[in-house]
Parts: C-alpha cells; structure tokens; sequence
C-alpha cells in the first residue's frame, strides 16, 4: 500500500453476533439488493472476523453473488482474520467453506482492488472515539468510495447486540435516515438506546434536541401502552409506533420492520439543532 490507512484504531471489541440487527438492515436495504456488483465492505470489524463472516453468511442468503470485504487499520487484526478465515475455508469451523470474504488492510480511504466501488459500507462502532466535529468529514471521506445509489450505514451498538442504531449516509456523504433497533424482551423502556447513539448524536441527547424529543416521545408512548405487555412486548411496540405516527412523527411505514424492534425516521427529524 502506498500510503498509510487513514483513521485511529478501534478499541477492537467484537462479539459473535453482536451485528446482527445491522446485518439483516443491510440485507433489506435497496442499495444491496439493486447492486449491480454487490461488494460490501465492513469497515473497522475488529479484533476478531466474526462479524465480516456473519454478515457474508446472512447477505448470500439474499444475494449469492455477494462479496464481503473486511478492512482494519492494525496489520496484526488482518492477520488475525486471515487465519480465521483459513480455518473456515478448511471446515473447521460452522461457517461455509465457500464464504466470499477476503480482509485487508484499509480506513476511511476504503481501498478497493481493480477500481470496484462498494455498494453498501458497514461502519459500526468505528466513530466512538472520534469527536463529534469529525463525523462529517469522515462520512464524506468514506461515502466518497461507493457505487450510485450506494449506502454507508455508521452506528453503535451495545457489546451483546441488543441495542443499536445507525445513519444511512448517501455516496455525496449527506445523512438521509436514522434507526433504532432493539430487542424487545425484557426491555425497560426503549430510551436506553441513548447510550448507543451515533457519534453524531449521542451528545445530543439534551433538552431542546430533536433526538432527545424523539427518544422521550417514544419512552412515553412506551409507558402508555404498558398494559398491553400481556400480549407480548411486540404488540407494545407496535403500539408505540402506531401512536407516534398518529402524531405526526414520519416513521417509515414498514410493520415488518416494526416487528423487529426497529424505528426508521428521517435524518431531518433528529439532526442536531445547530
């Protein structure tokens, strides 16, 4: 390589799993399904392949022309995930043989061989230790890289995978929409997701901030539909969301989504006020 990754090294935490919900997003989204080369990269994947190969193996179920390419910063993490990816192709592990995954070395530039241009970016957990100025640039720098109707999806999810959210940023770097997911059983109450904002939220959540008033008007509806935990907490949800979009909140109208603990909002209905 001739110049050096751009960007600051993950803490590297990674969990089998722990992607999950963003892996089925990337799954239904228009920019993999329509690709016409569909070539992912998971961008900052961590100590560990695990979830380039999770994110393989669930994307070949709706594309069996998928390519996974897994970039990080650190040589010695490529190492790592090239000898793990060696003990899938030699079936020594539950993954198929034949997973199309590869790993280099790479950041913000995303390098590509022979000129390809992804056409979705997978960047979880890779801006938490950024400050919040940067997220910009890094978007624009990043999205830069993609196919037409391409899509980078940034965000932050807990350790375990049962609290996440994310951006769809589009190839000009401009954010388009914001997600919350969340496992349903034995939530508290859904504001919880505010410890895992992404960067260019997560301080955000303050009085006077549209994020903040989203979050409070979902814990509140949350609060209001408590009595229909008897018939499960779906159901609970589902009546969260109905009622937000009775009052006028532009939540994407997708019960399929719905159900999966997910809430989609325009990028305008959450941007931080200044």
């Amino acid at each position: 390589m001739g110049a050096s990754p751009v960007g600051q090294a993950t803490r590297g935490t990674t969990g089998t799993n722990r992607l999950r919900r963003n892996d089925r997003w990337i799954a239904a989204s228009e920019a993999f399904r329509k690709a016409s080369d569909p070539l992912v990269i998971d961008l900052g994947y961590g100590a560990s392949g695990v979830t380039a190969f999770e994110l393989a193996t669930r994307l070949r179920r709706v594309r069996p022309d998928v390519e996974v390419l897994g970039l990080e910063l650190d040589p010695v993490r490529v190492a790592t995930a090239r000898r793990q990816l060696d003990d899938v192709r030699a079936s020594r592990t539950p993954f198929a043989a034949d997973l199309p995954v590869s790993f280099s070395r790479g950041g913000f530039e995303v390098p590509v061989p022979d000129g390809r241009r992804p056409a979705v970016i997978r960047a979880m957990n890779v801006l938490r230790q950024y400050d919040e100025a940067d997220v910009a640039d890094a978007w624009r720098r990043v999205a830069a890289r993609l196919a037409p109707d391409g899509m980078l999806v940034e965000g932050t999810c807990d350790e375990i995978g049962r609290l996440a959210s994310w951006v769809d940023v589009t190839g000009d770097g401009e954010p388009v929409a914001f997600t919350i997911s969340l496992r349903l059983t034995e939530l508290e109450h859904p504001g919880i997701v505010a410890e895992r904002l992404p960067k260019a939220l997560i301080h955000r959540n303050v009085p006077g901030e549209r994020v903040h008033d989203l979050l409070a008007a979902v814990d509140r509806e949350w609060e209001r539909a408590a009595a229909l935990s008897t018939f499960g907490p779906v159901q609970r949800w589902l009546a969260v969301v109905s009622a937000l979009r009775a009052q006028g909140v532009p939540i994407r109208a997708d019960r399929r989504r719905w159900r999966l603990g997910e809430l989609t909002v325009p990028w305008a209905s959450v941007a931080p006020a200044t």
